[in-house]
């Protein structure tokens, strides 16, 4: 099985860890720093990102 790679971009990832108030802890670019718990956090906030855009993008077919 191959790993899929690039499915978030960076600057979206910072952009989250930001939000979710960890940013401090992968400024230097080493996401090993943070707990499971945010990891999820993170990947729940850009699942409801895409949500929210994938919504707003039907609405405007309408």
């Amino acid at each position: 099985m191959t790993r899929r790679r690039g499915i978030m971009s960076d600057r979206l990832k910072y952009e989250l860890a930001d939000e979710l108030g960890f940013s401090h802890k992968v400024k230097d670019g080493d996401w090993g720093n943070i707990t499971t718990r945010e990891a999820g956090s993170l990947v729940r906030a850009a699942i409801e990102r895409a949500e929210k855009q994938m919504s707003e993008q039907e609405s405007r077919r309408r």
